[in-house]
């Protein structure tokens, strides 16, 4: 199967609420239609992590970014234009998004993707998509696919073709968030 079959067997799920699993600019992700509050309840009940704890969305440019989040500060734009791997920003006052995504105090947190495979999928779903790690909660994160554990593969409901092959480990990715205020806060380096 080729790349553009396999995004367009993954949208066609992404579309019909399931969930499925794929390679990013980072480490695989459990993902879903971040916009479809079903969709994101069956990502917690996969990862068996409770729903306070919020998850990231991935994009594919700035614009769609913008969809997401009420008033992106200009420091956000900045991090992002110098970041030398992958950042997600933790960003206040989302919108557009399922209400069990969002985070207690109105954040969320994205990232734009300029991996190939993520990128083009992100572009043809036209929406956010869930990205967490392909783990049980708790449990160490799969730096590559032959790591994602079969009760992960078996409980989604597409496993892109895409990239398996890799044997490079792919670490997760760099979290900041800024606040309103003003305040940068580095959750992950």
């Amino acid at each position: 199967m080729n790349q553009a079959e396999d995004i367009k067997n993954a949208v066609a799920v992404l579309k019909q609420g399931g969930i499925i699993l794929y390679p990013t600019d980072t480490v695989w992700g459990i993902g879903c239609d971040a916009t479809n509050p079903e969709a994101v309840e069956k990502v917690y009940r996969i990862k068996q992590r409770d729903d306070s704890k919020a998850m990231i969305c991935l994009v594919d440019s700035d614009a769609r970014l913008q969809r997401y989040v009420r008033n992106v500060p200009k420091v956000a734009w900045d991090l992002l234009d110098l970041a030398t791997k992958p950042t997600t920003i933790i960003l206040d006052n989302a919108v557009n998004l399922a209400h069990n995504l969002i985070a207690q105090d109105g954040s969320i947190a994205l990232r734009i993707t300029r991996e190939p495979f993520s990128k083009e999928l992100c572009f043809r779903f036209q929406k956010a998509l869930v990205s967490t790690s392909a783990n049980i909660s708790g449990k160490p994160t799969a730096a590559k696919f032959s790591d994602i554990s079969p009760e992960i593969i078996d409980a989604v409901d597409y496993v892109c073709q895409s990239r398996r092959q890799e044997h490079k480990p792919h670490t997760p990715s760099s979290i900041i968030k800024l606040s309103e205020d003003g305040q940068v806060k580095i959750i992950r380096k």
